[in-house]
């Protein structure tokens, strides 16, 4: 039986939607596992600075790797978006998925955006680096080999919070205040880093706003902040990034160099912001120059690199 060849052309519209319907759902599962548990921030109200609060539903989403095959380290994950979203969607969740396979258990952390309120990321970096130090034995992680990973503006979240730490309130009635907040080292992936020549400005802007004091620009240019104190840092960068130039990621190394802290910062020949989308072979190489510097430096063992 012939049939019209409108029926014809729907029934291939009508397969090729339906094609396309699960390619995309298959996708959006790879991308999205379900976290091990999601942890409330902030009890209550959060801290913008000042001692102002908000309300606040920002939560941790923990991924945990199967307790035989943890190694005890733990890392902080800050996706990039330009302090204006979170791109989880290549910085978050399929990184968790790679750390937990290599052992490393990942606490994906969506900061709360500024708005130029400056305070507001640092804070709650700070917040969750001592909230993974509290839940260790939960979480099986040694709070001794805790990290902090950022890519772009996430990397001037990660850049602030191993330049502007503390070790804890020991008088604090909430118990997690009493942790540190200073991590035990520091991935920084094509960061944001300096407030100054070389910067972001749309990040700068929404950071700080759009006439920002000097003091406030020195405060937040992290490679000015760096002391013998600072955890030891594995950076990457692409000599051809435009959007964020490389010099933020150079300046940080030679600082930490100066200062006598461990640094390793891998420059890639090309690649641009985002290493060509997140994938390809320069993609795989920072992580796998990632772990193996991480297991040189004893965070996590040999054979997860």
């Amino acid at each position: 039986m012939n049939r019209p060849s409108w029926l014809t052309g729907l029934t291939l519209f009508t397969f090729t939607l339906f094609t396309l319907t699960l390619v995309t759902a298959s996708a959006e599962t790879a991308v999205k596992p379900e976290p091990t548990s999601r942890v409330a921030l902030w009890p209550g109200k959060a801290p913008i600075g000042g001692g102002s609060f908000e309300d606040s539903n920002a939560e941790l989403q923990v991924f945990l790797p199967p307790r035989e095959k943890a190694n005890g380290a733990a890392i902080v994950l800050c996706p990039g978006g330009g302090y204006i979203r979170h791109v989880t969607d290549r910085e978050g969740y399929p990184i968790a998925t790679w750390l937990n396979e290599h052992g490393i258990a990942t606490v994906i952390l969506e900061y709360r955006l500024p708005k130029q309120r400056h305070q507001v990321p640092l804070l709650d970096a700070q917040r969750a680096i001592r909230l993974t130090r509290a839940n260790a034995t939960a979480w099986n992680v040694d709070p001794k080999r805790i990290g902090i990973l950022g890519f772009s503006a996430g990397g001037h979240v990660a850049s602030t919070a191993a330049t502007h730490f503390d070790r804890g309130n020991a008088s604090a009635t909430d118990p997690v205040e009493r942790e540190s907040c200073r991590p035990d080292f520091v991935w920084l992936v094509y960061p944001v880093v300096t407030m100054g020549d070389h910067t972001h400005t749309g990040s700068k802007a929404e950071l700080l706003g759009p006439d920002p004091k000097p003091e406030l620009v020195r405060l937040y240019s992290n490679e000015l902040q760096v002391t013998s104190e600072t955890p030891p840092t594995f950076l990457a960068h692409a000599v051809d990034d435009k959007p964020v130039p490389p010099e933020n990621s150079r300046r940080y190394a030679a600082e930490m160099k100066v200062k006598g802290v461990p640094v390793e910062l891998l420059e890639l020949p090309s690649g641009g912001h985002g290493f060509n989308g997140c994938k390809g072979p320069l993609w795989e190489q920072w992580k796998a120059t990632a772990l193996k510097w991480s297991a040189k430096a004893g965070f996590i063992p040999d054979g997860d690199s």
